[in-house]
């Protein structure tokens, strides 16, 4: 079967983006892994497909990290989905939404960026009382549309991402889905860099957008950081968090501001 795929990346987090409008392609975890793989396939941290709607809203968004398996939700790929998506619609409009497995979200065109209103965060824990050997910082956790656990640590560029975040990605106290881990460091009230090992690629990635609500959310907690906080990631890109907080540990209407880039098209047999 040949396929026909779009690449897109959303601040360094990049996605094989597929038109599956007509539910023609049908394709298995080996063959996403495959697509994914950076040696032999296309190469990305995941496989977005748009799919039609079922309950009312523009298209359906369906995403899969590289080892294959379904997520609930990716920040970046939010992005690229809603600026891949405004293309397939007549006049290009500003604003498209989609269904998610955390929930119907939108997104916004703003000039060369894409907004994404993301689902509101659920079960905040402060201090989760995990314990990581060599890693001297704290673990917060929140769901962001999928799970994260944030980390605060003194010196981000030494931090063992990959070593130090598979430890929490796999920890007992997160089975059995396990949790993405987020390492950032305040660079200034209001603005923080971030790390992030992603579940499912099982590796740093450039960026993560989930990631970056969770860990701005939790400089607000902790420090007071008012809306909007930016946010740098390894890919070199800074975005920009919205949010209003409505409780003393609940948000609404979190957003996400970010780029989102088509990168090329083809076609590869599968």
């Amino acid at each position: 079967m040949l396929l026909h795929f779009y690449k897109m990346n959303g601040a360094g987090n990049d996605f094989v983006v597929i038109d599956n409008r007509d539910l023609s392609v049908a394709l298995d975890k080996d063959q996403i892994e495959a697509l994914c793989d950076r040696h032999r396939g296309v190469g990305a941290d995941g496989l977005l497909a748009v799919e039609p709607a079922e309950n009312g809203a523009d298209f359906r968004f369906r995403y899969y990290n590289a080892d294959g398996g379904e997520a609930e939700m990716c920040g970046n790929g939010a992005r690229c989905f809603g600026r891949f998506t405004a293309a397939l619609m007549d006049g290009e409009p500003e604003r498209v939404t989609f269904e998610t497995i955390a929930g119907t979200l939108a997104a916004e065109l703003v000039d060369e960026e894409v907004r994404i209103a993301m689902s509101e965060p659920k079960d905040l824990k402060i201090d989760t009382g995990v314990k990581i050997p060599e890693l001297n910082a704290t673990l917060h956790f929140i769901n962001t549309g999928v799970p994260h656990v944030v980390a605060f640590v003194a010196d981000l560029p030494g931090t063992e991402v990959v070593r130090h975040g598979a430890a929490v990605r796999y920890h007992q106290a997160f089975a059995p889905a396990g949790t993405n881990a987020n390492f950032a460091t305040v660079l200034a009230p209001g603005h923080i860099a971030i790390r992030t090992y992603e579940r499912g690629v099982e590796d740093e990635t450039l960026a993560c957008g989930t990631g970056m609500v969770a860990c701005a959310l939790m400089h607000h907690l902790l420090d007071g950081a008012p809306s909007p906080i930016k946010v740098d990631v390894k890919g070199g890109d800074t975005l920009e968090i919205g949010f209003e907080k409505t409780g003393e540990s609940s948000f609404t209407n979190v957003t996400l501001t970010g780029p989102a880039d088509f990168v090329f098209e083809g076609d590869i047999e599968i």
